[in-house]
Parts: structure tokens; C-alpha cells; sequence
């Protein structure tokens, strides 16, 4: 019971937040899902319902732990965000706390150049 609570908080949280951000072309919503081993990010342009550009914590290899492979998801997808011509996001945590690997992703995409 207490696990469909949190998850019912968590979506209602979520709803929150998409009320108020919306991905544009121009500055795309970075959107970060965090499951229990992995934590993924993208960049969505809600206007015209596509994903610019996407980044995973499978696919940066070897991490010492699960914050420092969000923050090098966060430096990828800053990278791959720079190669489609996008300088600018507004940042979606999707209802999840702006802490942990939520927090060290964010950090990894400012410190590569990608501003939210």
C-alpha cells in the first residue's frame, strides 16, 4: 500500500511540473526518468511531439557509482544537445527530487556547456 502512495505522489508531483514547463524548439524540455539501476535523459520538443535527442547511463560505460554515471548522462546529452544546435533547456525532473542523480545529471549538463 505504502508503494502505491509514493508512486501516487510521485505522478501528482510529475503533473505539477508539466503544468508549468513546456519543450520548444528553440529550448527543448529535458526530460530525466530514474529507475533503480538507470537513469535516462532527453530532449523533447513538445510542440512538435519529438525527441531531438537522447542519452542513457548504458551508454557511457564504466562509472564508479550510479551519481557519477548520471552526471556523465548529463555531460552527454549536453554534447549531443550542442550537435543538434541547442544551447538552451528547461529542466524536467519528472517528479522526482531535485537530489542525488536527479541533481548530478543537472550539474553534468551545466558543466558541458548546456544551460537550463
Amino acid at each position: 500500500m505504502a508503494v502505491m502512495q509514493k508512486r501516487a505522489q510521485r505522478e501528482k508531483r510529475r503533473n505539477r511540473i508539466r503544468r508549468t514547463i513546456v519543450g520548444t524548439p528553440e529550448r527543448p524540455r529535458l526530460s530525466v526518468y530514474r529507475s533503480n539501476t538507470n537513469i535516462y535523459a532527453q530532449l523533447v520538443d513538445d510542440l512538435d511531439g519529438r525527441t531531438i535527442a537522447s542519452a542513457d547511463s548504458r551508454q557511457v560505460g564504466d562509472a564508479e557509482s550510479r551519481t557519477d554515471a548520471a552526471r556523465k548522462v548529463g555531460e552527454l546529452i549536453a554534447s549531443r544537445a550542442k550537435e543538434a544546435g541547442i544551447e538552451r533547456a528547461v529542466f524536467d525532473r519528472g517528479g522526482n527530487k531535485y537530489h542525488g542523480r536527479v541533481a548530478a545529471l543537472a550539474e553534468g549538463a551545466r558543466e558541458a556547456g548546456l544551460k537550463l
